[in-house]
C-alpha cells in the first residue's frame, strides 16, 4: 500500500511534483509559484499552451523541467484540476485521476498549501483507493508494467490538522482494501472455512469474532441456510463480528447497529445450474459479506464510537448427490417454511436465517443487509445504482444521502402486497421465487418476511448490490474488478447518525 505522509512545503529533488489547481485560480502560489520561478516561467507557459484552466478532470504534465543554475528538480510536474468548488469530493476524484499520471515515479509531492486539511486528506484518499491492485497470483509480470509509486508526500502548512483528517480515512481505505481482497480471491482459495478464518485475523483490530459451524446452525434451526450448503464438500460458516466502540469497558447503552452480508463464495446455481458462460464471475457472489467484513474493519480501525454487529453467512452453492432439489421444502430458523422452486435463488435463503438470528440475539437499532442478490436489479438500474429496499423511510433516506456523499449511489425500489402475493406457495408458507416480473422486488419481499415487527418496529434495509459490486471498467477511485461498494456508504451512515 502506498505510504501517505504530510510534510512541510519544499521543492522535491526528484519524482513528481503535483499542482492541484482550482478553476478560475488567478495565479500560482506556494510551491507552484516557486517551481515556476525556478523554471523561468516554464510552468505558466505550458499551462497556457495546453489551455489548462483547472477544470474538473483536466490535467497537464511538464516533463523534466530545466531549473535555474542546474539545480536538480522533479522529473515531471503534473497540474490537476479541482473544478470550481474545491471540496473533499472534488479532491478525491482528482486524487483518483492523479494516480495514473504519477504511478511511474517512486515518490510524488503534492503542493497542497492552498488546500484545507480535509481537502488535502481527501486527495490522498482518492489516489490510495485508485492504486489498489490484486496481483498476488501474478508470477510473470514484467517489472516495467508494475506501478512504481511508493510514497505520496502532501506538502501543507496544516500538517497536524491534515494528519487528524487523514487518520479515519486511512482506516476506511484499509477496510475497502480488505473487502476488495476478499471479493477478488479465486473460489478454490476462498471457501467458507477460509473466509471465516480471515475474519478471525481481524481480532487484532479489537473486533470480537465468533465463528459458528454447521452443528451449531442445525441446533439453531437454520434449515434454509443449511439447505443451500448441503450440495458442497465445503462446510458453511456464520461469522459474528462485534465492535463495542460506544460501550467498551462499560455497560452497553444503546442497542447496536447491525449489518448482514450474503457470502456465497461460489454460486453454480446448484441443481438449477447457471449457464457456463460467465460463471467464473460467481466467485464474487460473496461481495455482500465482503462489504460487511470491510466495514467492521473500518469501524474498528478508526475507533468509531458505536456498538456495531456484522454477521456474514458463508456458503458454497454446488450441485451434487446431496444437493438441494427444486421442490424441496425447508424450515427456517423463524419457523416459517419455504418451498424451494429455484436453487439459484439461494442468497435469500441464507439471509432469512441470518437476519432472524441477528434480530433474535441482538435486538439491534436497525438491520441493513447487502447481497449480490438478483440479475433483475441490473436490468432495472444497470451498474450505476444499488437497489435499495426498506420498511423505514428515515433509514432509507439516510442511506441514500450517505451513498450520494461518497459516490456509492442507491435508488429506492418499491415494496408492496401485490409483489408479496407472487410468493404464494401451494404447499408451504412461501416460495423462494416469485417469477420474472419484478424479480428484485419479490426477492426483497421474501427477505422482509423474516423481519419480525410483532413486538414493535424493526427498521430494515436491503441493498441489492449485484450491479455495483464488480466493475468491468476502471472507476474514478477503483480499478476494474472488486469495488467494495457499501463500505464507505455504511461507514458514512454510522458516522453521521449513530456515533456518540
Amino acid at each position: 500500500m502506498i505510504d501517505i505522509a504530510f510534510v512541510k512545503p519544499a521543492l522535491p529533488r526528484h519524482g513528481a511534483l503535483v499542482l492541484p489547481i482550482g478553476e478560475g485560480a488567478e495565479a500560482l502560489s506556494g510551491l507552484a509559484q516557486a517551481i515556476d520561478a525556478a523554471s523561468g516561467g516554464a510552468v505558466t507557459r505550458v499551462l497556457a499552451a495546453a489551455g489548462f484552466k483547472g477544470r474538473k478532470g483536466q490535467s497537464c504534465t511538464l516533463w523534466a523541467p530545466a531549473l535555474a543554475d542546474g539545480v536538480a528538480g522533479p522529473s515531471r510536474i503534473v497540474a490537476i484540476g479541482l473544478g470550481k468548488e474545491i471540496t473533499p469530493e472534488a479532491a478525491e476524484a482528482a486524487g483518483g485521476a492523479l494516480h495514473a499520471l504519477v504511478q511511474a515515479e517512486r515518490e510524488a509531492v503534492v503542493a497542497a498549501e492552498a488546500l484545507s486539511a480535509p481537502v488535502a486528506a481527501a486527495l490522498g484518499l482518492g489516489l490510495l483507493l485508485r492504486s489498489y491492485r490484486f496481483d498476488r497470483y501474478r508470477t510473470t509480470e514484467k517489472e516495467e508494467d508494475k506501478p512504481k509509486l511508493e510514497r505520496l508526500a502532501i506538502a501543507t502548512d496544516a500538517g497536524s490538522a491534515a494528519k487528524a483528517a487523514w487518520a479515519p480515512l486511512r482506516a476506511i481505505a484499509d477496510g475497502v482494501f480488505i473487502s476488495r481482497d476478499l471479493v477478488s480471491e479465486p473460489p478454490n482459495i476462498l471457501n467458507p472455512p477460509e473466509m471465516a478464518e480471515r475474519c478471525r485475523a481481524l481480532e487484532s483490530l479489537g473486533l470480537t469474532v465468533e465463528i459458528i459451524g454447521p452443528k451449531e446452525m442445525k441446533k439453531l434451526g437454520f434449515g434454509a441456510f443449511l439447505g443451500v450448503a448441503q450440495g458442497s464438500a465445503q462446510e458453511p460458516r456464520m461469522v459474528v463480528l462485534q465492535w463495542n466502540g460506544a460501550s467498551k469497558g462499560k455497560k452497553p447503552g444503546q442497542k447496536p447497529v447491525a449489518f448482514i452480508g450474503k457470502g456465497v463464495t461460489f454460486d453454480t446455481g446448484g441443481i438449477s445450474i447457471k449457464p457456463a458462460a460467465g460463471m467464473e464471475d460467481m466467485k464474487w457472489d460473496m461481495a455482500g459479506a465482503g462489504t460487511v467484513i470491510g466495514l467492521m474493519a473500518a469501524l474498528a480501525g478508526r475507533k468509531a464510537k458505536v456498538d456495531a454487529v456484522g454477521i456474514v453467512g458463508l456458503v458454497e452453492n454446488m450441485p451434487g448427490g446431496n444437493a438441494q432439489r427444486p421442490g424441496d421444502v425447508v424450515t427456517t430458523a423463524s419457523g416459517q417454511t419455504v418451498e424451494v422452486i429455484n436453487t439459484d435463488a439461494e442468497g435469500r435463503l441464507v439471509l432469512a436465517d441470518v437476519l432472524h438470528y441477528c434480530q433474535t440475539r441482538f435486538a439491534p437499532r436497525f438491520m441493513v443487509d447487502l447481497a449480490t442478490l438478483t440479475g433483475a436489479i441490473i436490468i432495472a438500474l444497470g451498474h450505476e445504482h444499488a437497489g435499495l429496499f426498506s420498511n423505514d423511510d428515515e433509514l432509507a433516506g439516510r442511506l441514500m444521502a450517505a451513498g450520494k456523499a461518497v459516490g456509492e449511489a442507491c435508488w429506492r425500489m418499491p415494496l408492496g402486497d401485490a409483489y408479496d402475493k407472487q410468493l404464494k406457495s401451494e404447499i408451504a408458507d412461501m416460495k423462494n421465487v416469485g417469477g420474472r416480473p419484478g424479480g428484485s422486488i419479490t426477492a426483497a419481499q421474501f427477505i422482509q418476511r423474516f423481519i419480525d415487527t410483532k413486538a414493535g418496529p424493526m427498521p430494515w434495509a436491503h441493498l441489492d448490490i449485484a450491479g455495483v459490486a464488480w466493475s468491468s471498467k476502471d472507476l474514478p477511485t477503483a480499478p476494474k474488478g472488486a469495488t467494495a461498494f457499501g463500505v464507505r456508504l455504511l461507514d458514512r451512515l454510522v458516522a453521521e447518525h449513530y456515533e456518540g
